[in-house]
């Protein structure tokens, strides 16, 4: 474990946070305008979780518009919006929302700039429909002047020493010794920093982060988004921050953080994991970890006896 001291220098002092506990509307009236420079958050879905109330997909969309025109408000001439979503569920039916929040923001007259498919391993099982493994984090900026510091999350490249075969560059190498510009597909599998697709697990019941929460914010997720898209000293915000993984990238990354919550469960959760950050005994999933992937001398992960011959490895 790290000492209070030794982190302390990693973990700058200076550096402010806030977790507020309030209806995230109410809170974000009391903000300074154009003061963030990056607003990240993954609102509720709208599919009847404890912390929710689940709506028609209008009542829905109207009350998350109110809480967007606060968040342009004060987001600043140079901030980006990511805003995380999956999907809306009735009766069988799937209604992605990035596709309904797309013209929310538009509204506004922000840009986007990336559609980021994030990817994971493990989710619910469906049974009539195929199970659902991804979601996406939409990209705006309030401008065409915004951050976006690339060679802060770039990754190696597959081929370094390959050069331009032809025109005026013929001979000379092609890449950058940073490495490479990551796709907008971040990956939840295998060896994301080798194959250039990003990899960041959701958080479930063997994840080192996991809390009480049921949706809970890879940090590793906001890290990389913060990175790229804020310098150092920059505010961040959060207005659904549930337990804090928001806060806890900000504060690592030495960027002033404010989060909202309604659940003072969760607001309690955020106060202890970031205290637990500043002592040096919070668990954290390393940035550049490879997922697990089961050995051959694991039982979990062998072909059981009792399905030989029913069905092929295929499935078919």
């Amino acid at each position: 474990m790290k000492s209070k001291e030794s982190l302390f220098n990693y973990i700058n002092p200076n550096i402010e946070y806030s977790i507020v506990c309030d209806d995230a509307l109410n809170a974000l009236k009391s903000l300074e305008e154009n003061h963030f420079d990056l607003i990240i958050t993954s609102p509720p879905y709208n599919i009847g979780k404890s912390y929710e109330n689940k709506t028609t997909i209008s009542e829905y969309l109207n009350f998350q518009e109110n809480i967007i025109s606060e968040l342009v408000r004060v987001l600043s001439n140079e901030g980006s919006i990511c805003w995380q979503v999956g999907n809306y569920v009735n009766k069988g039916e799937i209604f992605p929302l990035d596709i309904f929040y797309y013209d929310i923001f538009k509204k506004f007259g922000l840009k986007l700039r990336n559609r980021i498919i994030w990817h994971f391993g493990h989710g619910l099982h469906a049974s009539n429909r195929f199970s659902g493994r991804y979601e996406t984090i939409l990209w705006f900026t309030k401008s065409d002047n915004y951050i976006f510091n690339l060679d802060d999350v770039r990754i190696p490249s597959k081929y370094p020493g390959k050069k331009h075969f032809k025109g005026p560059n013929k001979g000379k190498l092609s890449g950058n010794p940073k490495g490479k510009n990551p796709s907008d597909i971040w990956n939840i599998v295998l060896k994301d920093w080798e194959t250039g697709l990003w990899n960041i697990p959701n958080v479930k019941s063997n994840h080192p982060e996991k809390t009480e929460h049921p949706c809970q914010f890879p940090v590793e997720l906001v890290e990389r988004c913060l990175l790229a898209l804020t310098n150092k000293n920059s505010w961040v915000l959060d207005p659904f921050v549930g337990v804090g993984s928001t806060a806890i990238a900000a504060l690592k990354n030495e960027r002033n953080v404010v989060g909202i919550d309604k659940e003072k469960s969760y607001c309690d959760v955020s106060k202890k994991r970031i205290k637990q950050l500043i002592n040096g005994e919070l668990k954290l999933r390393p940035i550049d970890k490879p997922i697990y992937v089961p050995s051959n001398s694991d039982k979990n992960g062998k072909y059981p006896k009792e399905w030989q011959g029913l069905v092929n490895r295929n499935g078919m």
